[in-house]
């Protein structure tokens, strides 16, 4: 009777210690807190004897370093490595260099907006948080889009397709016995049966690229100052929308916020399980923050626009120097801004152009129309 009585005597310790230990976890988690170790760029300190977290300086620079290579450098994975190498970042002591599956786990880490993950939710944390929540958007945005081509060529990447086949057009490099290094670009179904057998230069696609930024470059200053008014003007018509589009976005806004407080009540009551309740509160919490996104972006071109329109111009008039000193990041940006898409028919590229900068090619006869009276 005694050893069946110390048996259940055990039994329940052990049962009551793992209720208390997940209890503890789950209010922890209710503070704000991670329940164990902080993820890169924080540390686990002790404050009037608690366990808090804190920013590491020298590791959270890093954090947000590659966010911002990823998000905005037009960078692959393994460039934002290897530009935080060239750069002088240390991951760790033990390993200095940063890897590739390291900086894929931290660039899908909600931590670094400010939550903490517990039994597979997200919940709003206490610590001060490194990435704000528009640049983790794109990124997830181009994760999403599966751009991890491992390239650092300036026209790869699916940004030219094949005239003939439609297939993308990508590129080589070919080491000479002197030992020059030539760049050439070919359809990747080059070598099938039928296909032109066609191989272009990157110096002939620099040629050509400059060719139509030359085109958009305008001498005559009264016609410079008339494309200037011109999107200015146009600019104003548009704020109609932006109002109307401000006013769905605060409906959309003001509704999920009654939301969130109904889904509250239900918790309260009892009404749903508290996984049920991460969930569904994670789900609200991003899209009012997408919301609040889409205001910000509403609010700041309905006073901005018409000035974008002007800066839109003058980068236009200095594409053709931009381009001469751009590195291969840079002239990929150039390409994505100005171009929408491209084709290599033959040996010649046929680019479709972004607007507004396609007016400034194909607008050069309006003033002068204008001046017979049409």
């Amino acid at each position: 009777m005694m050893r069946r009585t110390l048996a259940n005597m055990a039994s329940f310790f052990t049962e009551q210690m793992s209720v208390d230990i997940k209890q503890g976890l789950s209010r922890r988690v209710q503070e704000g807190w991670f329940v164990g170790p902080a993820p890169y760029g924080y540390c686990n300190v002790r404050r009037d004897g608690r366990s808090i977290v804190e920013v590491e300086p020298a590791r959270a620079a890093n954090v947000r370093r590659m966010f911002h290579l990823y998000a905005y450098e037009n960078l692959t994975l393994e460039g934002v490595v290897q530009r935080l190498a060239d750069e002088g970042a240390i991951c760790r002591k033990t390993s200095p260099r940063f890897n590739r599956t390291s900086v894929h786990t931290m660039l899908y880490d909600r931590a670094y907006i400010g939550e903490i993950q517990f039994r597979g939710q997200w919940y709003p944390g206490k610590h001060e948080p490194l990435v704000d929540r528009g640049t983790r958007e794109r990124v997830q945005a181009l994760l999403g889009g599966h751009v991890q081509q491992s390239h650092t060529l300036t026209y790869t990447g699916e940004k030219i397709q094949c005239g003939h086949c439609g297939h993308p057009i990508t590129g080589e490099r070919k080491t000479k016995k002197s030992g020059r290094v030539y760049t050439y670009y070919r359809c990747t179904f080059y070598n099938a049966a039928g296909h032109p057998r066609t191989r272009v230069t990157e110096a002939d696609l620099d040629r050509q690229v400059l060719e139509v930024f030359g085109k958009m470059r305008i001498e005559d200053e009264d016609v410079g100052d008339w494309f200037r008014a011109v999107p200015a003007s146009q600019t104003k018509d548009s704020q109609a929308d932006s109002l109307a589009q401000r006013a769905e976005l605060m409906r959309q806004q003001d509704l999920l916020v009654s939301n969130q407080d109904r889904l509250l009540n239900m918790r309260m009551n009892d009404e749903i399980d508290q996984e049920s309740f991460a969930r569904k509160q994670t789900e609200l919490r991003d899209r009012l923050v997408s919301i609040k996104l889409q205001l910000e972006v509403v609010e700041r071109s309905h006073d901005e626009t018409a000035e974008l329109a002007v800066k839109v111009f003058e980068l236009s008039q200095t594409l053709h120097q931009q381009w001469l000193t751009a590195d291969y990041a840079a002239k990929r940006r150039i390409l994505d801004i100005v171009f929408l898409t491209s084709r290599l028919d033959d040996a010649t590229l046929v680019p479709t152009i972004r607007k507004p900068f396609d007016m400034l090619i194909e607008g050069l006869l309006v003033p002068e129309s204008g001046a017979e009276g049409s």
